[in-house]
């Protein structure tokens, strides 16, 4: 019996499940038998992604900048067998600039959303459950925008230390560089290929990933039974180069 047959039928949450890596690792959860939960903060978004994934997925809003909206996404929910965190909007900027959009509020979108969703997410998951954060390559080389290869650093720590107090629960991060996701094809094709092209000069690969191989690097963090405090770079070889 395959691993996806002796794991279908369970639960889990994605915050951040509505378009992106989110919505593909629910598009793989729900093809293998699997109840999803997925939150947002775009209702319209929610119930496109819902009219893709079918019965067996369910949504809610959630804005991750507030503890209550938080608490109740998560009410009523059934024991979970897994929780996904790719939720955040955010900017970058520079350190000189002393903005604080880019600095602290960057912390606030991406590190607390992560760490107050875990935290409220807690009772529900089983012993036997298993979170991914996410965080970014840049963690490990920054070409820029120190708050936020600071932001991705401190979540993969998060991730360690989180796995050594909630063991037996397992913790691990999805460190993504560059996708060729929905975010990117949403902005100026001039901006959009330059990026690439900058990008494609940097990793190993010599290409964006697909938001279907982010998915299954998630998938693996999920459902890996010996992986914990482990952070997975999925970035063409970007962050060794």
């Amino acid at each position: 019996m395959g691993a996806a047959t002796e794991q279908a039928g369970r639960h889990y949450a994605i915050v951040g499940g509505s378009s992106g890596i989110g919505l593909a690792v629910a598009k793989l959860l729900v093809a293998r038998g699997d109840r999803v939960l997925i939150g947002g903060r775009s209702p319209d978004r929610l119930s496109s992604a819902i009219a893709t994934l079918g019965d067996q997925a369910s949504a809610r809003p959630i804005d991750t900048g507030d503890r209550a909206s938080i608490a109740a996404f998560f009410t009523d929910v059934p024991a979970l067998d897994g929780l996904f965190t790719p939720a955040a909007s955010y900017r970058t900027g520079a350190f000189r600039d002393g903005d604080v959009d880019t600095s602290e509020a960057l912390f606030d979108a991406k590190f607390w959303g992560q760490y107050w969703t875990v935290h409220a997410a807690l009772p529900l998951l089983k012993q036997t459950a298993a979170i991914v954060l996410m965080s970014g390559a840049a963690s490990v080389r920054p070409i820029g925008a120190p708050a936020y290869a600071a932001c991705n650093a401190a979540l993969e720590g998060l991730a360690r230390g989180l796995a050594f107090e909630l063991s037996p629960i397992r913790v691990n991060c999805l460190s993504p560089g560059t996708t060729d996701s929905d975010l990117w094809r949403g902005r100026p094709a001039p901006q959009r290929e330059a990026a690439y092209a900058h990008w494609n000069g940097l990793c190993l690969t010599g290409r964006p990933a697909h938001v279907e191989e982010q998915a299954h690097s998630a998938l693996f963090l999920l459902d890996n039974g010996n992986m914990t405090g482990a952070t997975l770079f999925c970035d063409g070889g970007y962050s060794f180069r």
